[in-house]
């Protein structure tokens, strides 16, 4: 308002003077003397003004200059008062100013100037140079620190102002810790093992079970329902699961204390599922413990929105003598078999005896039935030629029975079937351009079940307590009637599958395993000849004898480096680490090559040590005695280190 007066002042007097000049102007030639005395007083007059004026001038520069320096020094005692820790830091993180708060709550041990700041509370200054900040903890206290830049010339200054938010982040702590979640526990194979004991053993078996699960709630606090006879419930907070996933579930190995007939121990799957609802929680432990019992059992599967997280499946799975399941699956085959016009029916890249032998075998099966079948597979890459070159020379019809992945793509149409064995990886089947394009899906797998499996399948039978793919198909054969009688070629297929896996019936062989082998000798399977699947040549055998030479001993593990290119690598590298395994005090073998640019490992064991767990920790995956991985970009030195690194921290958690 007094800038608008001081206006309308000047706009007055200028007015008044520019009429006294007029006046005098039209006076002027009627009388002299009246005139000049006008002139006088009105100079007289403007003089008076104008010292005015410029004294009101320079009152107004004295009052701005007086409010500037008063804002300035409020701005200042402000700045200073704030009730929030705030610096002023130059380009290089020293102090160069500072509030009482600061000295008050963060820093109270010395004069903080000429300070760098990152010796007295790490800060981001980047991520506080934005809108949400950055949150720190400082002596039991967090605070979200803002950092506000400003650059004159060549020197840029920054002010940090810390918020105190430790009431929010407890708060928000709390409200996780507090988080619901689901675990689903099952019995592994709970009517098997329990068939054959008396019933006041039963009784005994069950009540350990329960009590075991009763303590087991009692340390977390949680919620316990026994669903069913072998099935358990329970609602838990996520601070007791986490002190649960940080005793990487001890109840796994309490659970094998509990013997059943002196002779087997009663093992556990674990489902967790942690997720933003109830719900949620539910389907992913649901979805979790699937996984654990697709990997075998006698492990814990934790899921989250993004990812699994395994522990435990340290013992071998318990073979299932019921063969209800193989039954069914086999009745719901023929339908689909049935409506379908072709068959296709591939395993794995480079397939091995077991891919390609499961395959010929359902093949042949199915072509019983009056389908047209075929199996894809990539002579060029199969390591399993020596099959293959024996069943042309055994049939003369068995010229179309193997087709490449790129006539098999060309050919199938939506009413065709493919049917993938010896697999459920949708990552490593023999073509992935012909998995996309078939519209039903069967997989016959036993392979330890991985996070990226097959989702889309019509049928996903998937076994990991059998010994073999081979002997998957071999079980299910036997219910397709009159098409399940195999020609002789189909059932030594399939026994070089079973014998390949098994390590000629040593590894993983059970009951199932010898009945469906005495199947195929019953369908005319030469033993001898297919024992002479698995000769080798001589220059292969000396490349395999340098590869046992050249091994070292590490915590039990023998590991062989191959850095010579040898042509058949990917059949000389398994058969060293199985040869590996007959030196005393080796628990697991490691054969590590180099093929196509990237660092291959073969890895094998009797059982003592889970090469399984140790390969996903490298990308890999397979079986408890037999897996692999592969990694891309590294030398053979760097995937040794890698190898060493993951066997030490396998080691590091059963321990």
């Amino acid at each position: 308002m007094k800038g608008k007066k001081w206006l309308l002042f000047q706009v007055t007097g200028a007015a008044l003077i520019f009429t006294a000049f007029c006046s005098a102007a039209i006076v002027i030639k009627e009388n002299e003397l009246l005139s000049w005395t006008m002139l006088f007083v009105t100079a007289l007059v403007s003089f008076v003004f104008i010292m005015q004026f410029v004294a009101a001038q320079r009152n107004i520069h004295r009052y701005v200059a007086e409010v500037d320096e008063q804002i300035n020094n409020t701005e200042r005692e402000t700045i200073y008062n704030f009730p929030a820790p705030t610096i002023i830091i130059d380009d290089a993180g020293k102090i160069v100013w500072f509030n009482r708060r600061f000295t008050e709550y963060i820093y109270d041990t010395a004069d903080p100037f000429g300070v760098n700041i990152q010796s007295i509370v790490q800060v981001d200054i980047e991520k506080a140079n934005t809108r949400q900040g950055t949150v720190i903890d400082y002596k039991d206290r967090y605070y979200r620190v803002f950092a506000s830049r400003n650059k004159k010339g060549e020197i840029e200054l920054t002010m940090l102002y810390f918020e105190d938010v430790t009431d929010f982040v407890l708060l928000e702590e709390n409200f996780k810790n507090t988080r619901p979640a689901v675990l689903l526990a099952s019995v592994d194979n709970y009517e098997d093992l329990l068939q054959s004991i008396k019933e006041s053993d039963k009784a005994r078996v069950l009540i350990q079970i329960e009590k075991l699960m009763e303590g087991f709630i009692e340390e977390t606090g949680g919620i316990l329902r026994k669903t069913s006879s072998d099935r358990f419930f329970v609602i838990i907070e996520e601070q007791k699961l986490q002190k649960i996933i940080d005793d990487r579930f001890k109840i796994l190995d309490k659970a094998r204390q509990i013997s059943v007939d002196d002779k087997l121990s009663v093992t556990f799957s674990i489902g967790v599922g942690r997720g933003e609802t109830l719900e949620e929680c539910e389907s992913y432990a649901k979805q979790a413990l699937d996984m654990a019992l697709g990997r075998g059992g006698d492990q814990a599967a934790v899921k989250t929105e993004s990812d699994y997280r395994f522990f435990g499946g340290v013992s071998q799975g318990i073979e299932k003598q019921t063969k209800v399941k193989t039954r069914m699956i086999a009745k719901g085959l023929l339908g689909l078999i049935e409506e379908s016009t072709s068959v296709y029916v591939m395993g794995h890249r480079f397939g091995d005896l077991d891919s390609v032998g499961s395959a010929v075998g359902i093949a042949e099966a199915i072509r019983n039935l009056g389908k047209t079948t075929n199996v894809v597979v990539n002579t060029e890459q199969s390591l399993a030629t020596s099959l293959i070159d024996r069943i042309n020379e055994m049939d003369e019809n068995a010229d179309d029975l193997f087709i490449t992945p790129e006539e098999a793509i060309a050919e199938i149409t939506p009413t065709s079937l493919l049917i993938i064995v010896d697999t459920h990886n949708k990552d490593i089947v023999e073509s992935s351009e012909l998995y996309e394009k078939a519209k039903q899906v069967v997989v016959i797998d036993h392979h330890r079940k991985v996070t990226n499996y097959i989702e889309n399948a019509v049928i996903f039978h998937h076994e990991p307590y059998a010994s073999s793919a081979s002997e998957m198909v071999a079980e299910i054969v036997q219910y397709f009637g009159e098409a399940g009688k195999l020609s002789q070629y189909a059932a030594e297929a399939l026994l070089a599958g079973i014998m390949l896996d098994t390590k000629s019936f040593v590894m993983r062989t059970g009951v199932r395993t010898f009945e469906a082998a005495a199947y195929l000798r019953k369908m005319g399977a030469d033993t001898v000849a297919v024992r002479s699947l698995f000769a080798n040549s001589m220059e292969s055998y000396h490349e395999k004898t340098k590869l046992v030479a050249n091994a070292e001993i590490y915590e039990r593990c023998a590991i062989s480096i191959n850095d010579i290119p040898i042509d058949d690598i990917r059949v000389v590298a398994p058969q060293a680490a199985d040869e590996l395994l007959g030196i005393a005090g080796v628990d697991a073998a490691f054969v590590i090559y180099m093929n196509n640019g990237m660092a291959c490992f073969s890895a094998r064991s009797l059982g003592a040590m889970n090469v399984q767990v140790i390969m996903e920790k490298l990308g890999g995956g397979g079986h408890q005695t037999m897996a692999g991985a592969q990694l891309e970009g590294v030398t053979l030195a760097e995937a040794k280190a890698a190898l060493v690194s993951a066997i030490d921290e396998h080691k590091s958690e059963i321990s």
